[in-house]
């Protein structure tokens, strides 16, 4: 069964106790935007591997497919408008999500997924390299948005993006793949104290947005492409147009990051990992009505 009008999302990402981050730091803004979420945990920790540790169990498939099978047999599949998935630590786990989104098409042929293919950032991989070939080769195929970091995209395509002319010619790979919008969520391809984002579409519009960085030079902030991922998901559902759910994203995102630089504590030692945490619940009012002050440029 197909409901039709439904906005609801079934979020396949990781989940802590403490802060925010994977389904922690999606949930809120998506209902914020009007939309049902059932998280569905890839792993249950303490808090994020940013901090010096963390405690908690990884999902398995067996887990993953038990879970799935009370969904199936209570006739719920057909209720999802959309899947999203984020942090994935196994490979069998992630395997499965590509079995898992088969059956909600059936039952819902309209079915958005939404893909963040969560696997590294900075040149260095956080997750087990056997994710890689199955990301590749079997679940980004069946995305229709993917919003990988630059990292991620060279992973993904075996080559260095390290000018503009690289990112088009990835997107280009992603395109042949039948995946119709990919964002490429954040690059270091702007100028200095610029971070660089890129979007382009099947048939459509190929985009960049310049984001100027947000507090010291090395300051970081984790579950920021959660966030994005699930922002995306959001406003290019509810606007036809391409371009307005791109610069929306980015608002909410930069005014999120804003109010967390702004309480940061001012003082000369190192920021702490939990003083990081987004300022998810404080920036309520940003992510219900983005302000739009960073225009897309069109490329094409």
């Amino acid at each position: 069964m197909t409901t039709t009008g439904i906005k609801r999302v079934l979020s396949i990402q990781s989940h802590v106790v403490h802060g925010y981050v994977g389904n922690k730091v999606a949930t809120f803004p998506l209902q914020l935007l009007g939309f049902d979420v059932d998280p569905l945990n890839s792993v249950q920790f303490s808090n994020h591997t940013g901090y010096k540790t963390f405690k908690g169990p990884i999902s398995t498939e067996l887990e993953l497919a038990n879970i799935f099978e009370g969904l199936e047999e209570n006739n719920l599949l057909g209720h999802y408008s959309h899947l999203l998935t984020g942090y994935i630590g196994n490979p069998l786990f992630l395997r499965k999500v590509g079995e898992i989104l088969r059956k909600i098409r059936k039952a819902n042929p309209s079915l958005i997924y939404v893909c963040d293919p969560v696997m590294g950032d900075n040149g260095s991989m956080y997750v087990p390299k056997e994710l890689l070939p199955v990301y590749r080769d079997e679940i980004i195929p069946l995305a229709d948005i993917v919003t990988p970091n630059q990292y991620e995209v060279e992973l993904l395509t075996g080559k260095e993006v390290r000018s503009e002319a690289a990112v088009w010619e990835a997107m280009d790979w992603f395109h042949e793949r039948k995946i119709k919008t990919v964002v490429i969520s954040s690059s270091d391809l702007g100028q200095p104290g610029i971070l660089r984002a890129f979007l382009s579409q099947i048939n459509g519009p190929r985009l960049a947005i310049d984001i100027p960085k947000q507090g010291d030079k090395d300051l970081f902030f984790t579950g920021t492409g959660d966030l994005f991922a699930s922002l995306f998901l959001a406003h290019s559902h509810a606007s036809g147009d391409v371009t307005e759910a791109f610069e929306k994203t980015i608002a909410t995102l930069q005014a999120v990051i804003k109010r967390t630089v702004e309480q940061l504590p001012r003082r000369a030692t190192a920021v702490q990992a939990w003083e990081r945490e987004l300022k998810l619940m404080q920036s309520k009012s940003e992510i219900e009505h983005p302000k739009v002050m960073l225009k897309a440029e069109r490329i094409n």
